[in-house]
Formats: structure tokens, sequence, C-alpha cells
């Protein structure tokens, strides 16, 4: 099931004194999170306006409206930030990696099953792909096109074609 609200971030401290935030992003990057006027708090769901915000480092730097003091500002400290899915529009073949945790991967050939995605890392060149086998085994696989061929989220699966020896017995 696609959840409606998806994770942006985590507040991790204050950016100067005049209630600018600092936050962690969990998705994309925080380029990717400029993007949004409208931020929702985790549990609530209830709206926040974003006033504006830059991308510092690895993080994003945004001021909340109402959110007027480094006073203000710390007391958010540790809260999470999401995003409605409906205001994001993704390129053909892009997904979110919140969707792809907990798919079964299985061969593009046979179908035999490798075992389910449990996380996708960020290496800089391509993702990662870490998938735990029935065995309780991690296998790590580069998620390039020559080595994923298909993924679908109304089947729950992701086929592969794997690198000779990847998911050989030890």
């Amino acid at each position: 099931m696609k959840l409606e609200y998806l994770e942006a971030g985590r507040i991790v401290g204050t950016h100067g004194v005049r209630g600018e935030l600092r936050l962690e992003p969990w998705c994309d990057s925080a380029e990717f999170l400029r993007q949004f006027e409208t931020l929702y708090w985790e549990k609530s769901k209830e709206p926040v306006h974003v006033v504006s915000s830059r991308v510092h480092k690895s993080l994003l730097l945004l001021i909340l409206e109402g959110v007027t003091s480094v006073e203000q500002a710390d007391a958010l400290r540790g809260r999470v930030l999401c995003f409605r899915r409906e205001d994001v529009h993704l390129p053909e073949n892009t997904f979110f990696r919140q969707d792809l945790i907990g798919l079964t991967v299985r061969s593009a050939e046979d179908g035999k099953i490798f075992g389910t995605l449990t996380s996708v890392l960020e290496t800089g060149a391509n993702d990662v792909y870490e998938i735990r086998e029935p065995s309780g085994k991690t296998t790590l696989i580069p998620a390039i096109p020559q080595t994923v061929k298909r993924v679908s989220l109304e089947e729950g699966i992701i086929e592969i074609v794997p690198m000779e020896g990847m998911f050989d017995a030890d």
C-alpha cells in the first residue's frame, strides 16, 4: 500500500537566531525538498507553510511560517516533516525508496526468489539494493539497468538478472 505522506526528514537543529531550521533529508536530497511550499508534521499531518528554503551542505535550511525565533525553532528539534505523494511527479521508472523497501526480489529469467529488499544505499555512482535472502544472509546488488530489469509496485516485485556468483552458496 502506498503511503499518502512520505518522510522528508528530521529537524536536527537551528541556524542563526531568526528561527531558521536545519532539516536532515531522509529522501532524495535537500535540493529535492526545496520544491515544496507546504510540508506536514509527521504524526498529525498538520500542514506547515515553508516561507523559504535553501541548501547548505547536505542539509536543507528552512523557515517555517510562525517560527521567528531561535527558541521556537529549537523547540522543534527532533520533529519529522513529511510531504504528500501527490505533490510530486516522478519521472517514469523512478520510485520512492520507501516504496521499494519490502519488495520481493526475483530472477527475471526463471522467477527464482532471491529475497526481500531491505535497504537502498547511496554510493554516489548508483544506488545499491540490500537484499535479505530467506537464509538471513544479506547480498548487495547495484541498482543499474544491467541488473535491475523491472520494478512493479503493484505486484510487489523487483526482477533482476544477477551478476555471476552474486547469489551462489558459500
